[in-house]
């Protein structure tokens, strides 16, 4: 008697039974089937078209089965994608975040920069006038100081003329003889003079 493998590769190129259906059968069993198909071209028929069935049963299962895989495929590239896309909303959000409080801190930043403006404002104004009141007593000082250099010149003038005066007197004094009013004219003169 043949083995069973043997029996099973009788059955698939004689009637194109798949060894896949006959791998439950033992070997009485594929030598039972095989006598049967010989004899019975009914059976050989049912067998075909079982056959023929299942090879576009695998066919259609081959398809489905690429599908499947590409399917999965795309779904590993889809998931793939979304998870790109969760990373980059959650990488947005926190740029978000930290952008929004960028903008609070430059927010504050201005408010301060434009109170410290309208603070240097008024100074500004302060001691614009205070420049003016300045101003005008550095005026009022050089009116002053000009009159104090014609006050001195006058009295310079005065002075010298007194000097003049008492110079002369005291030549006039000086002629006559007496030895201590001369002395103490000198002295008087000397003094005078500076």
């Amino acid at each position: 008697m043949a083995s069973k493998d043997e029996l099973q590769t009788v059955l698939k190129s004689k009637y194109g039974i798949n060894k896949d259906i006959s791998k439950p059968l033992n070997s009485e069993e594929c030598q039972w089937l095989l006598d049967l198909l010989d004899s019975e071209v009914g059976a050989v028929k049912l067998v075909e078209s079982f056959a023929q069935k299942n090879a576009q049963l695998g066919d259609s299962s081959r398809q489905h089965g690429s599908k499947r895989s590409s399917a999965e495929r795309k779904l590993e590239a889809v998931k793939a994608e979304y998870r790109e896309l969760e990373d980059s909303i959650r990488y947005i959000e926190e740029s978000k975040t930290t952008l929004e409080s960028k903008k609070r801190q430059l927010d504050q930043e201005k408010q301060d920069l434009e109170s410290q403006i309208q603070k240097l404002s008024s100074e500004n104004l302060s001691l614009a006038a205070q420049v003016d009141a300045l101003a005008s007593n550095n005026n009022e000082l050089l009116e002053a100081n000009d009159q104090l250099k014609k006050d001195n010149k006058s009295l310079k003038n005065i002075v010298d003329a007194i000097r003049l005066r008492l110079a002369r007197d005291t030549n006039e004094l000086l002629k006559y003889e007496d030895n201590e009013l001369r002395k103490a004219l000198i002295r008087l003169f000397k003094w005078t003079l500076g």
